[in-house]
């Protein structure tokens, strides 16, 4: 290793080091909590179909792998936001939208 270079820093370490990679993480945690408290609520097969997207100061977004998915989870929303509600979450907007396919 060169003598000016430094030596690699954990993930976790630079996460907490950093205020925007903290706030970062945290989002991604949210998400996270928030994907997993409606899971119990989806259909294996749409469970499949569905994953936590962004959290942030407009709400938060569940991603849908098709538009026919996207339909489903758009019918779920009222009762999302009532289990997020019971399990004491923050009032966000939900939204809905179809994962851009990438070749």
């Amino acid at each position: 290793m060169p003598a000016h270079a430094q030596p690699a820093l954990p993930l976790a370490d630079a996460l907490r080091a950093s205020e925007p990679l903290a706030r970062l993480a945290e989002r991604l945690r949210e998400s996270k909590q928030r994907f997993d408290c409606i899971a119990p609520m989806l259909p294996d097969a749409l469970a499949a179909q569905a994953q936590a997207g962004p959290v942030d100061m407009h709400g938060w977004t569940v991603l849908a792998a098709n538009a026919a998915v996207a339909a489903k989870l758009r019918q779920l929303v009222p009762l999302f936001i009532a289990r997020l509600a019971e399990h004491g979450f923050t009032d966000l907007p939900l939204r809905v939208k179809v994962q851009s396919q990438r070749s």
